[in-house]
């Protein structure tokens, strides 16, 4: 049971890198042709909302950014495929993406709800 704590501490920390990875991609090495406002709104906002929570639980906060991940990978898939500039940041999104799911799972293998 000791394990738990730490995956989850692992997972807010992978979502963390995330939410810099999508600001350091979509900000500031490949900003759009169009809004970068709303590109900025549409990846980092549901990223943000999971650091928010794992504030107040950490469980919760992971659980949340491991289903947002399964977004953040198909893109991190599609763009591994489709463009060769962006490959790195893509497998780093992809593993990021993996980790928190893991994490997550990780978690709710070794969790037990009280009596």
């Amino acid at each position: 049971m000791s394990d738990s704590p730490t995956a989850l501490r692992i997972g807010v920390l992978a979502v963390v890198a995330m939410l810099a990875l999508q600001l350091i991609w979509h900000a500031w090495l490949f900003p759009p042709s169009a809004n970068l406002l709303s590109t900025l709104a549409m990846t980092t906002v549901p990223l943000v909302l999971s650091v928010w929570i794992s504030i107040s639980n950490r469980r919760r906060g992971v659980l949340i950014g491991g289903m947002l991940c399964l977004i953040y990978f198909s893109h991190g898939v599609t763009s591994a495929w489709s463009e060769p500039s962006t490959r790195l940041l893509a497998l780093i999104e992809i593993a990021l993406s993996l980790l928190i799911i893991g994490a997550s799972g990780w978690d709710a293998r070794h969790y037990r709800r009280k009596k």
